[in-house]
């Protein structure tokens, strides 16, 4: 889903600019001069993993509007739009939180997506492809999917885990760069090279095992909202909206695009640890389970 990969994009970025703004200000080297501080070291990290996402969340409206193009629907103009409002109104107030903003972005995808910094505060925005191509039913069961989402505090959460991950990675991987350093390359006073090197590749790969626990994380969110969706919309809607999804992506979505559609794309082995929603056929099996 759109939110999740505009999410780690904009706080990917973040944590590279307060790492380089540390490291400017003289905070990180100072960490590392005279052998590890761990737990100056771990405040370090939490400050900087945290920031990462906690600002990446407080951004994660405006980023979206700027990227997909959303335009906020402030009065309707159409009979569409005044169906789209009223329906997210009504989903809303059955889930117990304040109306979000509405927009539409023009795009032939067919896709859906909620972000915002609270369950309060949240935007649902869906493509004109979506409109075009689903049946009301459908596409109401798919806004329901959503609003489950905006309910569920999913964006919070996931902030809340990216921060924890970011920390330990970033902890580690100075760590094991420290450690390098010192044991195997000798080094007495001040890091030398092979701590900045050996640093930088633990976080990389510390890194992409830290994305497959977000993205466990994401898969599971997305049953939960599958069932919100369904308790609002009605089930039936939502498995035929995930059936229309299958009609509309017959054969694999390409790799820059899987993470994008509200269906995920598709995978197996390794490649399925790496993406964020779970295959269409699985979430329409658990919804026919549903009692």
């Amino acid at each position: 889903m759109k939110r999740i990969l505009l999410f780690l994009a904009t706080n990917l970025a973040i944590v590279v600019m307060l790492s380089i703004t540390m490291r400017l200000l003289g905070v990180e080297p100072y960490l590392n001069q005279y052998g590890l501080n761990l737990t100056a070291l771990l405040i370090f990290a939490a400050v900087m993993g945290f920031g990462g996402s906690l600002l990446s969340l407080m951004m994660s409206k405006w980023s979206a509007k700027m990227a997909m193009g959303v335009q906020v629907i402030e009065t309707p103009t159409s009979s569409t739009e005044y169906w789209l409002l009223e329906t997210v109104r009504r989903y809303a107030e059955r889930m117990g939180i304040a109306m979000p903003e509405v927009g539409i972005y023009d795009s032939p995808e067919v896709n859906a997506f909620a972000t915002g910094a609270s369950r309060n505060s949240a935007l649902i925005a869906v493509s004109t492809g979506l409109l075009e191509n689903m049946t009301r039913e459908e596409a109401e069961a798919v806004i329901g999917h959503e609003v489950a989402h905006a309910a569920n505090g999913d964006m919070v959460t996931l902030a809340l885990i990216q921060g924890v991950v970011n920390t330990f990675v970033i902890f580690l991987s100075r760590v094991i760069g420290h450690l390098v350093d010192r044991v195997v390359f000798k080094s007495e006073r001040e890091n030398g090279p092979a701590f900045f090197v050996t640093m930088i590749v633990a976080e990389l790969v510390l890194g992409l095992l830290a994305s497959i626990i977000v993205m466990w994380f994401s898969r599971q969110r997305e049953f939960r909202a599958d069932r919100g969706g369904a308790q609002l919309a009605g089930r039936r809607n939502m498995i035929a909206a995930l059936r229309r999804l299958q009609m509309l992506h017959p054969a694999p979505l390409p790799d820059k695009m899987a993470a994008f559609g509200i269906s995920g794309g598709m995978g197996s082995g390794l490649k399925k640890l790496f993406m964020t929603h779970p295959p269409l056929e699985e979430r329409i099996a658990a919804l026919e389970r549903m009692a």
